[in-house]
Order: C-alpha cells, then structure tokens, then sequence
C-alpha cells in the first residue's frame, strides 16, 4: 500500500458516497463524517476515504447490512468491534464505512483526531512523516503500521481532550 500526497479530490470523493450513503440509510442516519488521514488537509494518505455514520443505536447497523451491500460495501465482521460495524468498498478498498452510535468512544475520537491535527498542521506533519517512515518499514499498510502509529494516536487524543476541558 503506498501512501499518496494530499488531494483535495478526496474532499469531493467523501461528499459524493456520502450522499449515496444517505439516499440507502439517511433515515437512520444522524450524521456522517469524513475522519481518516484523507479528511486531514495538507498531509499524505493510503488513498482510502474513511466515513463513520453515526445511527441512534447500534443496534440498527445489522439492518443495514443488506441496503449498503447493495451499493458495494461488504460487510467486515472481523474488523468491525463493539464499537463498530466495519465496511469495505471495492478491492483494493477505496471506502471504508464505518457504522457507529452515540454511546460508544469510536466516533468521539475520530472527530477528536482529525479536528486537532486539522487545527494543528504542524502535528499534522509530525504524523505524516511517522507514517512514511512506517509504510517504509511495513509497504501492507498492516497490523505493524498500525501498531507503530498507536503511541502518536493516544498522544493526539489526549492533547485534545485537554484542550476540551481549558
């Protein structure tokens, strides 16, 4: 997997499924956002649009199961959590989608994450190159790339919680 410069067609790409999102399950939807590196202006990305759709209950994801299948999400019950019920789009994956509720932390903090080193480009920075220097070391994107940026992760996560609270 390589990790490709900033593209504001990212931007457009999140609004245009979105859309198709909602036209399926907007009437369970409470909101949809753009979270993942690609909603992150300025820094480079694995070319994969992240959306988290927030529902009332977690409880209403099974349902949807069927009505996102049919504008090609596959449904990843190993990847998905309590948290979480976890898509995929294409293969390789151009979208993930990821169907959360209010009472769980995962939407929390994504929005968290991207609006701080949003707020924060030189983090932003920061992060980008952890996550070159981590490509280099695991080109599949996988668990040792995801392991490596944890740290820098919760880090983040707890800078802008204590922002929340000044």
């Amino acid at each position: 997997m390589k990790l490709l410069p900033y593209s504001p067609e990212w931007k457009f790409l999140y609004k245009k499924e979105a859309e198709k999102i909602r036209i399926v399950i907007g009437d369970v939807v409470t909101d949809i956002q753009h979270i993942g590196s690609t909603a992150i202006p300025g820094i480079a990305a694995k070319p994969i649009i992240d959306i988290a759709v927030m529902l009332s209950s977690l409880d209403k994801a099974k349902s949807l199961v069927e009505p996102l299948a049919g504008i090609g999400y596959k449904y990843d019950e190993p990847a998905s959590s309590p948290e979480r019920y976890f898509f995929r789009k294409r293969d390789p994956a151009q979208y993930h989608l990821s169907l959360t509720a209010p009472n769980v932390g995962f939407w929390k903090r994504q929005i968290l994450f991207r609006d701080y080193l949003t707020n924060h480009p030189s983090l932003a920075k920061e992060y980008e190159k952890l996550k070159l220097d981590m490509i280099e070391k695991d080109p599949t994107g996988g668990k040792e790339y995801l392991h490596a940026k944890a740290p820098f992760v919760q880090r983040i996560l707890e800078l802008a919680k204590k922002d929340l609270k000044s």
